[in-house]
């Protein structure tokens, strides 16, 4: 009893502590956007609603900056526009807050109950690590609705899916509704075999935007024909903030970027993906082939700025897992280094040393240095053959049984389950 005691005093102390020098690194080290994107998203909604004017009409003052997504999401957003400022903040503050938190408990919670931690423990250092994370901080200083779209999709990939619910999908189609970057999850769903779920996903996000064309037809119509199309309201392609392949390729030449590398860059990382994709599948390895398409979609993307990258969390989060699941050793030694490194590199504010000056070998791997953490992901995150319940290998069309480690196995093989058999 008093060990146990001793234990969770000793546990609460080092929450604490890490929560303090969390504190004190943001206080440092983020950067204070001032909710720039909430605002663009508050103004532009006022101006629709209250000012009488077309929402893809607006631009911050000053900027130029406007209401950038489907007009389903102007749909969601719609409530903002009866808010007060601030209360507009705590909202967004509180959903990225409660929506990675729920995230992070579906990925840390299995890795905490195979290696024995407590559980809270581990989602209260899991947190605070996340809190340091630079994707996330600019997340949450620019208002973002980057861990909205992540919670959406994982709710699919992670709970839905698995289980062979037959409203696995509608997470994507939402989100792919909100911001169509997501969509990229329909493609994964197609280039994996899961058909059903593929047609749901396409079946909601067209849905929503056509409910939402009913009810602006004005604002549907100039998003598809125009504003959608208008890339100058999005940003600088050569901005070191964008973390894509277009941006390496941007930044290479400001003033002429290659379509045409560009374009073969994004092949090559697409067969890439595909590939590794329906091998995560083929594993019943869900919680990888998340990872995976996370990673692609920050590389494909045109535009990928610096908080887009939150969609790399799954995959950090999967190499402590992978790590912790491989025999105490070498392999377990380079898994935790390898976070490390991926982990610190995304805390750090490295790409901005080359904000102004992105030329020569230096600027060229420094400026890039997030795409050069996502390319690894990618390419060399494992993929893990699950042992379900019963003892069986998972099969092409299996599940990973995650979260019930004593359901039906024999005895001797409890301590297996959930526990990977082979990497590729």
């Amino acid at each position: 009893m008093a060990q146990g005691a001793n234990r969770t005093t000793a546990q609460v102390v080092g929450v604490v502590v890490l929560a303090a020098a969390v504190t004190g690194f943001l206080a440092v080290a983020a950067v204070r956007h001032g909710f720039f994107d909430l605002k663009v998203y508050y103004g532009a909604l006022t101006w629709w609603v209250h000012d009488g004017g077309e929402i893809y009409d607006y631009l911050k003052p000053g900027t130029q900056y406007g209401f950038t997504y489907p007009p389903f999401a102007a749909l969601v957003m719609l409530p903002m526009a009866y808010l007060p400022w601030t209360a507009a903040i705590v909202v967004s503050v509180l959903a990225s807050v409660a929506t990675t938190t729920v995230l992070i408990w579906w990925l840390v919670d299995p890795v905490a109950r195979r290696a024995g931690w407590t559980r809270w423990f581990a989602l209260a250092v899991a947190l605070c690590l996340a809190a340091a994370f630079e994707p996330m901080r600019e997340t949450v200083n620019f208002g973002q609705v980057n861990t909205l779209l992540l919670f959406l999709v994982a709710v699919d990939l992670l709970r839905l899916l698995p289980a062979g619910n037959r409203w696995a999908g509608v997470g994507i189609g939402l989100a792919t509704a909100i911001k169509l970057t997501p969509g990229v999850f329909i493609v994964y769903l197609l280039v994996t075999g899961r058909w059903r779920a593929a047609l749901t996903a396409s079946g909601t996000a067209a849905g929503v935007s056509l409910l939402a064309a009913a009810l602006f037809p004005d604002a549907s119509r100039e998003f598809w024909t125009e504003a959608l199309w208008n890339t100058g309201r999005v940003g600088e392609l050569a901005f070191v903030s964008n973390q894509s392949l277009r941006g390496v390729v941007a930044r290479l030449d400001p003033e002429h970027p290659s379509t045409v590398l560009w374009l073969l860059l994004v092949l090559g990382t697409l067969a890439l993906w595909a590939w590794r994709s329906r091998a995560a599948v083929a594993a019943g390895d869900e919680a990888t082939g998340l990872a995976l398409t996370g990673a692609v979609m920050c590389l494909v993307s045109p535009v990928t700025w610096v908080h887009h990258l939150v969609w790399l969390l799954p995959a950090l989060i999967l190499l402590v897992d992978n790590a912790m699941a491989a025999p105490a050793g070498r392999r377990r030694q380079v898994l935790l280094l390898t976070a490390t490194i991926g982990y610190a590199l995304l805390i750090s504010r490295t790409v901005w040393l080359w904000e102004k000056d992105f030329t020569g070998v230096d600027g060229f791997l420094g400026s890039n240095a997030y795409v050069w953490v996502s390319l690894a992901l990618l390419a060399f995150l494992p993929i893990r053959r699950w042992l379900t319940p019963n003892g069986s290998v998972v099969e092409a069309s299996g599940v990973p049984q995650l979260d019930q480690p004593d359901r039906r196995a024999p005895t001797g093989q409890r301590h297996l389950v959930g526990r990977p058999l082979t990497v590729r």
